[in-house]
């Protein structure tokens, strides 16, 4: 697979990765990084790099939508919003891995046309195209 990237950013963690710093190289964004208690840390209001996925997902999978809504000619209503959870914990085959759920809101949609633009946003969006086949994402459409 070939991506021809239009754009790149980058990021640099130091003190212990998950509970530690990440800074952005050109010094727009900088986040304290805290371990979850649920993972044996101490929690707190650091951010974790699920937390970021979900920020991003979510905002990437509602900017694909508008071009899914070119493509299927089904117009993505005033409103729409999409919440990304993200989790992590063991997986069976051993290692770590991530899960994601979207809920999608496009209020007025029937029910019809939001599952087709929520199925042709998979395909665009990028977040969706790089988990994909690894990470099952469960999504609720809600019109």
């Amino acid at each position: 697979m070939s991506v021809d990237a239009k754009y790149r950013t980058t990021a640099t963690a130091s003190g212990g990765g998950r509970d530690g710093r990440t800074v952005l190289t050109d010094g727009t964004m900088a986040l304290d990084l805290t371990l979850p208690k649920e993972l044996g840390g101490p929690g707190g209001d650091g951010a974790n790099p699920e937390k970021l996925f979900a920020l991003g997902y979510s905002a990437c999978f509602l900017g694909a939508m508008r071009v899914a809504q070119q493509q299927t000619s089904i117009k993505v209503p005033d409103g729409t919003t999409v919440t990304a959870t993200v989790g992590i914990g063991p997986r069976s085959e051993g290692g770590f891995g991530i899960t994601a759920d979207l809920d999608v809101y496009l209020p007025g949609l029937d029910s019809s046309d939001a599952a087709t633009l929520v199925e042709a946003t998979h395909g665009i969006c990028p977040y969706s195209n790089a988990i994909r086949p690894n990470v099952d994402v469960k999504t609720t459409t809600r019109a």
